[in-house]
């Protein structure tokens, strides 16, 4: 399986519209961390353990269908101060899917998650998808990918792409999803260690985010 850890400034700059890095401070050094597709079980809950024993906030970007299954979770997001975005209402592929089809999904969503923030699963998106989106959303990719979802890679691996491309200001892709808890359960605590150690915050990203 390919996929790019870390996406290269050149590509960023072919897609302007879309928020590839958050915002910086001078003489502050902050990350951004994501979590796609849940709420889950046992897993968004750990999650939100780990953040808070940092005083750390991230970003979540919620599957409608998970959020109407696990109410609770969602609310617990929201009050422990992180930031939600719509990541459609069953984790639909925009390559695959019809333009209006994607869009009733994507709106199917907002029902259940009140949001401006948008990511694509899979970072897809039709150019017909992304400007429709784009009169509502902002729409959010990231500048590194950790690979927690790639199941022939290790926990190590998984982390050794993160702190190898992770910089200020970077927004970086995990997974609160069954599928890659082997690998999250792994690289969160020691991203959020080191890190730490290094001086960073960890911050929500808001719609008026910009690098």
């Amino acid at each position: 399986m390919y996929y790019p850890i870390k996406v290269p400034k050149w590509f960023q700059k072919l897609f302007p519209a879309y928020l590839w890095r958050g915002a910086t401070v001078q003489n502050k050094k902050q990350l951004y961390l994501t979590f796609d597709d849940g709420p889950i079980p046992q897993i968004t809950p750990w999650v939100l353990d780990q953040l808070r024993a940092y005083k750390a906030k991230a970003t979540f970007f919620c599957v409608g269908a998970n959020v109407q299954k696990n109410k609770a979770i969602y609310q617990r997001i929201l009050n422990e101060g992180h930031q939600v975005g719509n990541h459609t209402f069953n984790h639909v592929n925009g390559w695959k899917t019809k333009h209006q089809d994607y869009i009733t999904n994507v709106t199917a969503c907002r029902e259940q998650v009140e949001s401006k923030l948008f990511r694509p699963p899979y970072g897809r998106l039709k150019w017909q998808q992304a400007k429709e989106l784009r009169k509502d959303y902002k729409i959010v990719m990231w500048e590194v990918l950790a690979g927690d979802f790639d199941a022939s890679i290790t926990g190590e691996q998984c982390w050794q792409n993160v702190c190898q491309s992770a910089k200020n200001g970077s927004i970086i892709v995990l997974h609160d999803s069954q599928k890659s808890w082997q690998h999250l359960s792994y690289v969160l605590p020691k991203l959020l260690e080191h890190y730490h150690r290094q001086g960073f915050t960890f911050e929500a990203i808001t719609i008026e985010d910009e690098s």
